[in-house]
C-alpha cells in the first residue's frame, strides 16, 4: 500500500474504532469445498489472512460449506452457521468454537419441513439478540407457488425467494419455521444488526427482471418487524452477502461484488439514511466470498495471528 493510501486510511479509521477493537472474517472460497476460511483486522479496513489462508473447519461429508456467519454468545462460545449445498436437503449446518481454530463436530440442523416442496435453504445468518436472549437464524428458500407474485423472471432458475427463520436458546430445541421477510419481491442474504433500540436489517434484491441485484435496508423496532424499507445502500448492481458493523455510531457495510471478484464497502454516520463509497479503502485479499465482519476478543484475535 501506498504511503499517502496508508495515511489516509488511518486517519479515517481512527475516529471509527478503539483500542480493544479486534476483528475477524469468516469466508469461503470457490464454491465451499474446503471449509471456514478466517481474516483478522484491527481497523474493520485492511485484513489479512489467517492459517496461511487454510481452512479451519471442513465441510460435512458430501457437502459444501458456503457463506460462513459466526457470532459470539454472551457465554464467549462462537456459533457458526453455513450453506451445505445448493439443492437437496433443506438443512444448515453449525458448530462451535471458542477460540476459532478448534470447532465441535459439525451438525445439520433440519428446516422447512413444514413446506415440503422447498427448493433450497441459502445462506443462514445467526444472530444473537440480547433483549430476549433468544439466537435468530435467518436464510433465503423459495417454495413454488407460495407468493402472488410471477416467479418467471424474478431471479435465474426461476427462485423466488422470502427469507425464513427460526430461534433458539441452547440449539437443541427450536421454534418452528416461520416466514421472516417478505418485502414483496425476490429477496435473499439478511444480515441482521441492532443499534439502540432499532433492529437493522440489510439485505439484497435478488430480482432480475427488471435488473436490481443491490443491497437494501430496513429498520424495525423488533427483530420480528414490523420492517420499513429505507433504501439502497450500495451504489451499484451485482453485489450480494451484505455484512455490517457498528463502528462508534458510524455504519460500515462491506459486500461481494462477485461479478467484478472484489470487494466493495460503504459506511453511513446518519443511521442509515446517506452512504459514502469507501470500497479504495477497503482492503480484503483476493479470492474471498460471501463471509461475515465480527468482533473478537483480543485473545482470540492472538490466537489467529499466530
Amino acid at each position: 500500500m501506498k504511503p499517502l493510501i496508508l495515511t489516509l486510511t488511518l486517519l479515517f479509521t481512527a475516529a471509527l474504532v478503539q483500542a480493544e477493537d479486534f476483528f475477524a472474517f469468516s469466508y469461503f472460497t470457490g464454491n465451499g469445498e474446503d471449509g471456514l476460511h478466517l481474516l483478522v483486522s484491527r481497523d474493520a479496513m485492511n485484513w489479512e489472512k489467517t492459517n496461511d489462508g487454510k481452512s479451519y473447519l471442513a465441510p460435512m461429508p458430501n457437502q459444501l460449506m458456503r457463506d460462513p456467519s459466526i457470532c459470539q454468545a454472551p457465554d464467549g462460545l462462537f456459533h457458526l452457521v453455513w450453506t451445505t449445498g445448493w439443492y437437496g436437503k433443506l438443512i444448515f449446518g453449525h458448530a462451535t468454537s471458542r477460540d476459532l481454530i478448534h470447532w465441535s463436530e459439525p451438525e445439520a440442523i433440519p428446516v422447512m419441513e413444514n413446506e415440503p416442496t422447498t427448493r433450497n435453504v441459502w445462506a443462514p445468518e445467526v444472530f444473537f439478540d440480547a433483549a430476549s436472549g433468544q439466537y435468530y437464524i435467518v436464510w433465503a428458500s423459495t417454495v413454488p407457488g407460495k407468493f402472488t407474485q410471477a416467479q418467471s423472471g424474478s431471479s435465474e432458475d426461476r427462485y423466488d425467494h422470502r427469507q425464513y427463520y427460526i430461534t433458539t436458546r441452547d440449539w437443541k430445541t427450536f421454534s418452528p419455521t416461520r416466514l421472516f421477510f417478505d418485502p414483496g419481491h425476490n429477496v435473499i442474504d439478511s444480515f441482521l444488526a441492532k443499534r439502540g433500540e432499532t433492529y437493522f436489517l440489510f439485505y439484497k434484491d435478488e430480482t432480475l427482471k427488471p435488473e436490481r441485484k443491490t443491497i437494501l435496508l430496513a429498520t424495525a423496532p423488533s427483530p420480528e418487524g414490523p420492517w420499513t424499507t429505507q433504501g439502497e445502500v450500495f451504489p451499484y448492481n451485482w453485489v450480494e452477502g451484505p455484512s455490517a458493523l457498528d463502528l462508534n455510531g458510524t455504519w460500515l457495510v462491506c459486500s461481494d461484488r462477485y461479478t467484478k471478484h472484489c470487494y466493495g464497502a460503504v459506511t453511513s454516520t446518519d443511521g442509515g439514511k446517506t452512504w459514502t463509497d469507501v470500497s479504495d479503502r477497503f482492503h480484503v485479499p483476493q479470492g474471498i466470498r460471501h463471509g461475515t465482519m465480527f468482533r473478537i476478543p483480543k485473545e482470540v484475535y492472538d490466537g489467529l495471528k499466530k
